[in-house]
């Protein structure tokens, strides 16, 4: 039996789009991994580490006769590898898989504040054409709760950042973050944090707690309350409310949702207020995902 070549630490994650994507793990883990709402990089084998790189090239030397158009390095933030290093890997990719059109990868803000505009610009021309963002939260207080280590302003510095570079952003708002207490604020300011930067790509995932709440409960203080079905509509529908995007495709179709939301932000704004409206006041003349079919 025939081997696949790239070796893999399980679990890996992936967004849902790069499904068909080439996964090249680059990184094992996630180099901040402290965010309490976060289990998936929690097992002991997935500590954080970057492969090394001969290992890296030796698997793109082996994967290069794959008919792959994407490819996504992973693990939680291949962005936090040195641009050199970064450069390097792209620099294979592109002389060994020239069929290859897009790289992408997960990305915390904090990856991005040490590498310059032209630094990044470079990796743009290397092919690394999106990033996924994982803001979570425009709003300091959760923020802080939660300890994302970002805040508005190191978010929308990164986001204007890669803009600048010509890397597109797609960005992660967590529908049910802030609880009962801050989900008004929560959507407010998340939507403010969007309007400033305008991203290419914005989603929406319901916040679980797969593994249980005990960690989200400790930043909290134990005043977590997660927000029922119909709080989560009447949050996102302050955040759709709040956005003033020119040309930002909007996805709210993760396992998590109960509803899906799929249009152009904001040509699409008002057919997806009407849904969610529909939701709020007609529950039953609107299919919603049921809760055996949620999930990561």
């Amino acid at each position: 039996m025939n081997r696949f070549p790239i070796d893999y630490i399980e679990p890996v994650f992936r967004p849902p789009s790069e499904g068909r994507s080439l996964i090249l793990q680059v990184t094992n883990g996630c180099s901040y991994n402290q965010c309490t709402f976060c289990d998936m990089y929690t097992a002991a084998q997935k500590k954080f580490r970057p492969k090394a790189e001969a290992d890296i090239l030796a698997e793109i030397d082996a994967v290069a006769g794959l008919a792959v158009r994407k490819v996504f390095l992973a693990d939680g933030d291949a962005m936090v590898l040195s641009v050199r290093r970064l450069t390097t890997i792209l620099q294979a990719i592109k002389d060994r898989m020239p069929q290859v059109e897009r790289v992408s990868a997960y990305c915390l803000p904090s990856n991005i504040k040490n590498k310059s505009v032209a630094e990044l610009a470079t990796l743009r021309e290397l092919g690394l054409g999106m990033v996924y963002v994982g803001c979570e939260s425009g709003d300091d207080e959760v923020l802080g709760y939660i300890n994302k280590g970002e805040t508005f302003a190191s978010s929308r510095a990164a986001l204007v950042k890669l803009k600048q570079a010509g890397i597109q952003s797609s960005v992660m708002i967590l529908n049910g973050m802030g609880g009962r207490r801050f989900s008004q604020q929560h959507a407010i300011n998340s939507a403010r944090l969007m309007n400033a930067t305008q991203p290419e790509y914005l989603s929406t995932l319901v916040v679980s707690f797969p593994l249980g709440e005990e960690r989200v409960q400790a930043g909290f203080n134990g005043q977590f309350e997660p927000l029922d079905q119909m709080s989560l509509f009447h949050e996102i529908r302050t955040l759709l409310q709040h956005l003033e995007l020119d040309n930002t495709v909007f996805r709210s179709d993760h396992a998590s949702n109960y509803l899906v939301l799929k249009g152009t932000l904001g040509a699409d704004k008002q057919a997806m207020l009407e849904k969610v409206d529909l939701a709020i006041n007609q529950p039953g003349r609107i299919p919603l995902r049921p809760e055996w079919m949620r999930g990561l």
